[in-house]
């Protein structure tokens, strides 16, 4: 069986190859776009029960080789085994039929429909009369949920769901069809800390019952807790497969960047100056009119990073969208630089010195079928240098979109194509690019490094360091707590839409963090060596800790 080996310091990672046939084998796979070669003579095997984390940086193939597995696309070159046996994929019908499941980074799913229909939709159950027969529907949808363990509501409207039990419908929808191979595309970057504990939980009892998992990801941490080998892409090239016991973060890293990477955050200390944004008793409501912040009042001084922690749906999404302007405040004040912007549109804060990088980079941060360069100037598009008149100068545009492709390694073959054919973590690249070239005076970063490899994130982590270093003041909010406590200077706690702790980075564990995340009360001094790993993995177990 070929290899794929990787030369470290320390000698090489490698494979001991299992003496079982592989249920999946891709040989030698090769997927040219124009301008890029996508997978360049790939090798991969997947065994029976086992989790394999496909891992590398953003626009490292990991995604295309996984839309050859499942026929979204033909490989230019090499071939694909199923339990021993040349295939051809032509499309994910195909796929399907060879019990092969994907579950894509961006769900599938249709938002008033409920669950059972979803899981269900293109394979009805039919009765005699040849009409759909939802009971039997819901029935099976019940029982394939007590099989696996993913407990969901058959009748409840995907619309009405969190992002986690929506995850947990899609991977139904493939065991549905009967799914021996599943395909997970970064499953981890919508989910809080506890779903993510919950879908580690999930998939070891998958492989319990024989299934086997391609895991995509870029985040070490998930890597070592729950893969059983982990196979490395950069550039299109796979460096390296091995089993995950046998290495360590550090060692994927490199490997997939290519260069050592800090995986720590190195910070000045804080030197604040004016106040530059003022919450005070902030109201708003949520999209079904009941309120979702309940009197929130905070400052953000120039040159610090006031971080906010909290679970998911707690009323992040609602204050960030009242900052700026995309909601309605129903009382209450905003002040940025001393002049109230509260219920301002977006271009009023934009002038004010206001940046955004939005929590969902596709339907709030980008225009997908405008270019690249394009996405670059959707902050001043109507200004010089791009506008002349009513029209804009392309020369500059285009120029401007080269010199942020270079400066923040946007994987792109140029700035002319689409801004959706870019990997996930390249489009947030865009969004981070666009909103940190205009020099604002205060910058709210929601999910900044949602969907990005940790060069990438060590990349951004330094850019918004050097942003508060110049005095720019910056509110952070973040699912990720190890980045809330690692890149802070404060630390607020939002809970049910209203501000329940703060603290530094000095004082605050993740234990506490995650009692007041909960709506609980910090006790300094009482927490344990295990409550400080809350929402972490147990290596090895995938059990909550």
């Amino acid at each position: 069986m070929q290899r794929c080996l990787a030369s470290l310091e320390r000698g090489f990672l490698t494979l001991e190859v299992s003496t079982s046939t592989p249920v999946v084998e891709m040989r030698t796979i090769t997927v040219r776009f124009p301008g890029v070669i996508a997978n360049d003579n790939v090798t991969l095997d997947v065994y029976p029960g086992e989790i394999l984390a496909l891992l590398g940086e953003n626009g490292a193939g990991k995604t295309t080789l996984m839309n050859v597995l499942y026929g979204l696309y033909k490989p230019d070159e090499g071939e694909i085994r199923i339990h021993g046996q040349p295939v051809s994929i032509a499309n994910p019908n195909d796929a399907i039929k060879l019990g092969i499941g994907m579950v894509h980074q961006h769900f599938m799913l249709i938002a008033p429909f409920t669950v059972a229909e979803n899981i269900v939709l293109g394979v009805e159950p039919v009765n005699v009369g040849g009409k759909l027969d939802m009971d039997k529907a819901i029935h099976d949808v019940e029982e394939l949920s007590k099989q696996y363990g993913l407990v969901v509501d058959p009748h409840a409207r995907i619309e009405t769901i969190s992002v986690g039990m929506q995850q947990r419908v899609e991977i139904l929808k493939a065991l549905y069809r009967g799914a021996e191979v599943l395909i997970l595309d970064e499953p981890t970057a919508v989910l809080t800390p506890q779903e993510v504990d919950e879908l580690a939980v999930i998939m070891r009892s998958l492989v319990r019952q024989g299934k086997s998992i391609i895991f995509i990801t870029h985040k070490l941490r998930e890597v070592i807790a729950i893969s059983d080998r982990v196979t490395v892409l950069r550039r299109g090239k796979c460096v390296g497969t091995g089993e995950t016991e046998n290495t360590t973060q550090e060692e994927l890293a490199q490997m997939m960047v290519g260069r050592k990477v800090v995986l720590s955050v190195d910070k000045e200390p804080v030197k604040t100056g004016d106040t530059v944004l003022s919450v005070q008793n902030l109201h708003a409501r949520g999209s079904r009119k009941l309120p979702a912040l309940k009197g929130v009042s905070f400052d953000v001084k120039a040159g610090e990073i006031v971080g906010i922690a909290g679970i998911e749906g707690n009323g992040q999404s609602e204050l960030v969208e009242t900052l700026t302007g995309l909601r309605k405040a129903t009382s209450g004040h905003i002040y940025v630089n001393g002049t109230n912007l509260a219920n301002s549109n977006p271009r009023a804060l934009i002038e004010e010195g206001v940046a955004h990088i939005p929590e969902d980079r596709q339907n709030r941060g980008l225009i997908l079928d405008f270019t690249v360069a394009e996405n670059f100037i959707l902050r001043n598009y109507y200004k010089p240098p791009f506008a002349q008149g009513i029209n804009l100068d392309y020369r500059k545009v285009h120029a401007h979109a080269r010199e942020l492709i270079e400066e923040f390694d946007v994987r792109t073959p140029s700035e002319n194509v689409p801004v959706r054919s870019l990997s996930g973590g390249n489009q947030q690249k865009v969004v981070v690019a666009r909103e940190l070239s205009g020099e604002p005076q205060l910058l709210i970063a929601s999910q900044p490094t949602r969907g990005l490899d940790v060069g990438a994130i060590e990349f951004v982590h330094r850019r918004l360091l050097a942003q508060r270093d110049q005095g720019k003041a910056i509110l952070l909010i973040s699912l990720e707590l190890e980045e809330v406590m690692s890149l802070s200077d404060r630390i607020l706690v939002i809970y049910e839409g209203q501000i329940v702790g703060e603290m530094t980075p000095d004082e605050a564990t993740e234990g506490e963090l995650g009692l007041l995340m909960a709506g609980g009360h910090a006790k300094r001094g009482l927490h344990s060596e295990g409550s400080e790993q809350s929402g972490q993995f147990r290596q090895g177990s995938a059990e909550l800790p």
